[in-house]
């Protein structure tokens, strides 16, 4: 990692994301007063004048380089795995087929424990290396479980995680290989969540969820700041982006106002689209009935794109009005359209998706076909796991030396 010599913080306080109550930094976070996701507040005239995009050449190629626009105080602070920044590879042949014109998908798969949640655990395990927490814990689906282990381990910070039974068995055991205390329920994320809450007042853990603390969406939205620098500080034209918590959406949104403040990129922004399946998707539902929050949980969910798996977010509101500020929308696929088009852009274009971007691969060549989306827009999808933790297809050829080979029948 590149020296930090002479860096400080530019955070000023926390802030409500529904009533824009201040908290004061330096000290730890969950909910606001009212209960909901705090967000973190910069000066960022400040960070304008300290630093500028050529800085960033001279820098590692990893998501640190933007340490202005982070919360960590200094570098004695940061947990780090090697947090590189991840390519943006053209699905050119997937996109030609579909009618599609420029599609690029950006692989998270490549980050440390092999998805996106590296992001947003690194920096929250940081911080809370840097306020001295020893003990956390963490409801979760699969992915994020295993970064937060991982960091945990890292920061000799103990982890707790709790994971409903029917997650992969790749991902818990993933989890569980790192030696910390995890638990496989046999219930619900609902039923991990009360859990956490339960362990968190009786033994005094700090909660971790999604949007319960302000720094995990930090660490997300450096998915936006790499963008724009990808890009030559410019934006696409469009993000399909999966959406269970929704973190990652709230983050790159909140990242484009702050580049566009701090005089990096224009006012033009991406229209951002909300990824779920037919099997749950309270976002979609809502966006689609112009609602600001989603008025029940989702009832029923019938699944197998982990990702998407959350039946009210706790950030809803957040992610409607990313949706709506953005004139974006909401889209949901069944699981049979993700399964064909995950093994369809694999045989194109030799990129292997998890289920979660294969999700937004068939949300845009829906988009294609509905008019929503056209060939001449720059459109970007995340893949934001290896495909490797995800069911594969079967070996169907076999060959027996001994017996001979027609290399006619191959």
């Amino acid at each position: 990692m590149d020296s930090w010599a002479g860096f400080k913080s530019y955070v000023t306080h926390l802030e409500c994301s529904a009533t824009g109550e201040r908290y004061a930094a330096g000290q730890p976070h969950n909910l606001s007063k009212a209960g909901k996701p705090l967000l973190v507040r910069y000066d960022l005239p400040a960070i304008a004048r300290a630093v500028t995009r050529d800085d960033l050449l001279r820098r590692d190629p990893d998501f640190w380089r933007y340490r202005e626009l982070l919360p960590v105080p200094r570098e004695a602070d940061v947990v780090s795995l090697g947090e590189q920044l991840t390519p943006l590879v053209s699905l050119d042949e997937t996109s030609r087929k579909a009618g599609g014109g420029a599609l690029f998908v950006k692989d998270e798969g490549r980050l440390p424990t092999a998805s996106f949640k590296a992001r947003g655990m690194a920096v929250a395990v940081s911080m809370a290396k840097s306020f001295g927490i020893k003990q956390m814990a963490l409801p979760t689906v699969g992915s994020g479980g295993a970064s937060f282990a991982a960091y945990c381990q890292r920061a000799g910070i103990d982890a707790y995680v709790f994971c409903p039974d029917d997650s992969p068995p790749v991902t818990m055991s993933e989890i569980a290989f790192y030696g910390d205390k995890f638990f496989a329920v046999k219930g619900a994320l609902e039923d991990c969540n009360r859990l956490v809450a339960e362990g968190c007042e009786q033994r005094g853990w700090f909660n971790i969820s999604t949007l319960k603390e302000p720094y995990r969406i930090e660490g997300k939205k450096t998915m936006g700041l790499e963008l724009a620098e990808q890009f030559g500080w410019t934006l696409p034209d469009v993000i399909f982006y999966p959406t269970g918590g929704g973190t990652g959406f709230i983050g790159m949104w909140k990242a484009f106002d702050e580049l566009e403040a701090i005089g990096w990129i224009g006012s033009k922004r991406p229209r951002m689209v909300a990824v779920q399946t037919t099997g749950c998707c309270p976002i979609v539902r809502a966006a689609e009935q112009g609602h600001k929050e989603v008025q029940t949980p989702w009832p029923d969910v019938r699944t197998k794109v982990f990702g998407v798996r959350v039946k009210k977010p706790l950030g809803d509101y957040l992610i409607l009005r990313v949706v709506y500020e953005s004139k974006g929308f909401g889209s949901a696929v069944s699981d049979e359209d993700v399964d064909e088009t995950r093994a369809a852009v694999a045989n194109a274009d030799g990129v292997m998706l998890s289920p979660e971007g294969a999700a937004c691969v068939a949300a845009y060549r829906q988009a294609l076909k509905d008019g929503k989306v056209t060939k001449d827009e720059r459109a970007v999808v995340f893949n934001t796991a290896i495909g490797l933790r995800s069911p594969m297809g079967t070996v169907k050829n076999y060959i027996d030396p001994q017996k001979g080979v027609d290399y006619a029948t191959l």
